[in-house]
């Protein structure tokens, strides 16, 4: 027992989904972003390495929570070309680690944990700030955050509408049939424009690089939540949506430097740092610090930049759950003196 409680446990893609329900991932992220607003939470920006010759990116994204006592680091590698091959377009591991003594306590899964603390905490936002009755879903992209977002955000909303659209089509059809075989009706659009139309919240989960959703479509009382793009040169909305919209964001300091949805059009000088409302988080403290929506008509919008809070505070969530449950592997790393003595 005393070598299982010093080595490292190892959490794979099936223990993280097992052991992480969707529901207590968006608990674990309303905790997460709650405790950033009140300062319990130390956040450097990411490092990114941007790899020569293309799109591709290797990210290191490390954090600590006083909450629950989390330290840890996501490393990742940003391949935005898999969604042409088998594998997700971010992949990499989570590091855990003891605040006590600083021993490397679990590696976990990093696709796995991105792909459902992302659709949680957009479903944090969409519990925040859409309108209560919204019902219709519009899903900009259909990759593997296509599916998390369904799930996390009917979790938050009565969703009975969904429309689906990516660039190929393929996608958005095979989703729409995995579905439908599931007893849950999708219908795949042509166009983006046909996806929103009529759509009370919207989200945006491509790879792109340039806007695929444009402010003339949004109706008013829409919610959108802007996911995919997380870099400073990289949108998913053209300026007159975020014009248009009232902006809340994960985390100020990293919109102000990473937020290519909201840096494009503040560099046009369409819009300037007061047009962000503020954190997402500072809606969760209570008293709220800031207004949430203030009528059924008006157009809210969440840009999500991810922040390494959310993939600390599952992990510490994961690994606690697997150690009451016997769940994982074990591993010996070393670290521990005299181990073999």
């Amino acid at each position: 027992m005393t070598q299982r409680r010093a080595g490292t446990l190892f959490v794979d893609h099936g223990d993280v989904l097992a052991l992480l329900p969707m529901s207590e991932c968006i608990d674990a992220m309303t905790e997460a972003l709650r405790t950033l607003s009140l300062g319990g939470a130390l956040l450097p920006l990411r490092t990114v390495v941007r790899l020569p010759d293309g799109p591709n990116a290797f990210a290191l994204m490390p954090a600590a929570l006083r909450e629950r006592s989390a330290l840890g680091a996501k490393v990742i590698t940003v391949f935005p070309g898999n969604d042409a091959t088998p594998y997700d377009s971010h992949q990499g591991a989570v590091l855990l680690f003891d605040m006590e003594l600083g021993r490397l306590i679990a590696i976990l899964d990093a696709s796995t944990i991105t792909a459902l603390r992302t659709a949680a905490v957009t479903a944090v936002a969409t519990r925040l700030l859409a309108r209560p009755d919204a019902r219709a879903l519009a899903l900009l992209g259909a990759g593997v955050q296509a599916e998390t977002h369904l799930e996390s955000i009917s979790l938050v909303r009565p969703i009975d509408e969904i429309r689906v659209w990516s660039r190929s089509g393929d996608r958005a059809r095979r989703l729409a049939e995995k579905f439908d075989a599931a007893g849950r009706r999708i219908v795949a659009c042509p166009s983006a424009r046909e996806a929103v139309d009529g759509a009370d919240v919207v989200c945006t989960i491509t790879s792109s690089r340039e806007p695929v959703l444009f402010g003339d479509w949004i109706a008013p009382g829409t919610h959108v939540n802007a996911v995919g793009a997380s870099l400073a040169t990289s949108r998913e909305l053209d300026s007159a949506a975020v014009v248009k919209s009232r902006l809340y964001v994960d985390r100020r300091e990293s919109t102000l430097n990473e937020g290519g949805d909201f840096l494009v059009p503040k560099r046009e000088g369409l819009i300037g740092d007061d047009h962000i409302v503020g954190e997402i988080g500072e809606l969760l403290v209570d008293p709220p610090r800031i207004q949430g929506r203030r009528s059924s008509q008006e157009i809210t919008l969440f840009k999500s930049l991810g922040l390494a809070i959310e993939d600390v505070a599952a992990a510490r969530r994961i690994y606690d759950r697997a150690i009451a449950t016997g769940a994982g592997k074990w591993l010996e790393l070393g670290g521990l003196r005299d181990a073999h003595a």
